[in-house]
């Protein structure tokens, strides 16, 4: 029996679990304590539904009520300024937790023995998005994805391109393919977060360190410590298909899995869509290298599904109790492999093919947070980058962003650049 059919029948057989297991909740009353748990993966009701009966079962004292909602960022918004914050969260690992986290709304874990199996590249990921207070770890890393390069094996092999290690080997191997007829990168961007994709890793080589923490202090500009980043995404989709923005997310997977390009400038997040299409080739991926120093290329990797409690929970103990429940490492292994994520358990590894090429970068926690994390909506990132992309100037969409970077970072209060009250 293969693999893929295995995982099918074991879907099935949790489905059907979860469907039965309610009945036998209902035979036993209701007098158990009532916890609610924020589930924001569309992509993953089905295995936290199914989580969440298996920990009723061995805990019959609790009720665990799942809440999924089609816009959890906007709806978690709407319950915060009701002062109903759920006792359990699935988060994204993004500013708009890092501004939640930096309001004290969610639970301190910094000193909770359920870190000890975390892997502290992670954890540092989500202390830079945001803290109740300095040293504070106010959400879980349950699994991580991995942003770089996707690409076709087979292709590859067939042109005798090698992986590459350096900026220049990458938009060889670009070229390569552009004169073999083979279009090397598919642009999405008629949904614009997609350019927000190879941002992440650009900015991260090319800008300081230090960065952010100086943009805040009034000390660089985007349009000083960003520009190199820009315009090498810039060059990169001069090697897209024409109009890449007639393409959003949905069309340019498929007609990547259909063969119709080399790479896609997208991370795992996106293999389990692309193997939605079955794809004839294997689906491989490396870290984006933005320099021509090996060394200097690090993976970016974003805290994809992140777990915390209220820090007000009205019930902290069956909280905890659910939590470390959910963190055990064959569950968190179980959704890695599910979803082709990353476990955020120290050591775990995913086996799947399509993160083989960066697990080196894992391995050594050579891993650096979504730079666009630092953003929220008040801050136009994607339409601006878009608009670039699209024949814009590098230099006028930066001091664009900087303008609407500075009116929102007046008054920020979470993240790096927390504004303290005085």
């Amino acid at each position: 029996m293969t693999r893929r059919r295995t995982r099918r029948r074991t879907t099935a057989a949790l489905a059907a679990a979860a469907l039965l297991l309610p009945l036998a909740a209902c035979a036993r009353g209701d007098d158990r304590t009532e916890i609610t748990f924020f589930q924001f993966k569309p992509e993953a009701v089905q295995y936290f539904e199914y989580l969440a009966a298996q920990f009723e079962e061995q805990n019959p004292d609790v009720r665990v009520v799942v809440q999924n909602v089609p816009d959890p960022e906007t709806a978690l918004r709407t319950r915060l300024v009701k002062d109903d914050v759920p006792d359990v969260l699935t988060l994204n690992g993004n500013g708009t937790f890092g501004e939640f986290a930096s309001a004290g709304i969610f639970t301190d874990f910094a000193d909770d023995p359920v870190l000890d199996d975390i892997n502290p590249g992670f954890v540092e990921v989500v202390q830079a998005l945001g803290q109740s207070e300095p040293g504070a770890v106010n959400g879980i890393p349950f699994a991580a994805n991995a942003s770089g390069v996707l690409y076709n094996e087979e292709l590859f092999a067939q042109h005798g391109v090698e992986v590459p290690t350096t900026w220049d080997e990458l938009i060889a191997a670009a070229q390569t393919f552009q004169d073999a007829g083979v279009t090397p990168f598919y642009g999405m961007l008629a949904d614009a977060w997609t350019a927000q994709s190879p941002l992440a890793p650009l900015t991260a080589q090319t800008a300081p360190d230090d960065f952010f923490e100086e943009r805040f202090a009034g000390e660089t500009t985007f349009a000083e410590g960003w520009l190199e980043a820009l315009e090498k995404e810039g060059e990169l989709y001069e090697y897209t298909q024409p109009d890449p923005a007639a393409v959003g997310y949905q069309e340019g997977t498929r007609a990547f899995a259909a063969g119709e390009s080399a790479m896609l400038l997208l991370g795992s997040y996106a293999v389990p869509q692309i193997r939605t299409f079955e794809p004839q080739f294997t689906v491989g991926s490396f870290a984006l290298p933005a320099t021509d120093d090996p060394e200097r290329t690090t993976l970016v990797s974003g805290v994809d599904v992140l777990v915390t409690t209220g820090a007000d929970s009205a019930h902290p103990e069956e909280a905890q109790r659910f939590v470390e429940f959910l963190l055990q490492p064959e569950v968190v292994q179980e959704y890695a492999e599910a979803q082709v994520a990353i476990p955020a358990i120290e050591g775990a590894a995913n086996t799947d093919p399509a993160l083989a090429g960066v697990q080196p970068y894992i391995d050594d926690q050579r891993l650096v947070g979504f730079t666009d994390h630092q953003f929220i909506p008040a801050i136009p990132l994607a339409p601006l980058l878009q608009e670039y992309l699209l024949g814009g100037d590098a230099q006028t969409m930066l001091t664009q962003l900087d303008e609407s970077w500075d009116k929102v970072a007046a008054r920020r209060t979470w993240g790096l650049g927390k504004v303290e009250e005085g």
